[in-house]
């Protein structure tokens, strides 16, 4: 028996591998196997592999992601449209771009490269 992974705050015990098959994912979070797929569905964010076979293989961030929305659902008592406000607006998802980005020296830099190109084209010609 593989050891479980509790998931963030959620108190749920997922086990560590590294995808799960629909009825797995329906076991350990709960949501009946049509739920998951009417899921799939509203949220782009739940995002599983399709093997060759068209099964749904689900990984554990899909898993993660899950339980969540049957949070913000079941307990917190969200509507589909506001769970994915939630979700959309979380601070998880913005890591990535929580990158400080200067617009003004991104394109300062670019319209460089622009004239440089040009100039470059015209010296072939």
């Amino acid at each position: 028996m593989r050891r479980g992974v509790e998931e963030k705050g959620l108190g749920q015990s997922i086990p560590d591998k590294l995808y799960y098959k629909i009825g797995e994912v329906s076991k350990i979070t709960g949501v009946k196997p049509h739920v998951l797929r009417y899921w799939e569905s509203e949220f782009k964010e739940i995002k599983p592999y399709k093997s060759q076979s068209l099964q749904r293989l689900y990984r554990k961030r899909d898993i993660e992601l899950i339980l969540r929305i049957k949070k913000l659902l079941y307990e917190d008592l969200f509507t589909i449209s506001g769970a994915k406000r939630n979700i959309k607006d979380s601070p998880e998802k913005t890591k990535q771009t929580a990158l400080q980005f200067n617009k003004e020296a991104y394109k300062k830099i670019f319209m460089e490269i622009k004239k440089e190109l040009k100039e470059i084209t015209q010296s072939l010609k």
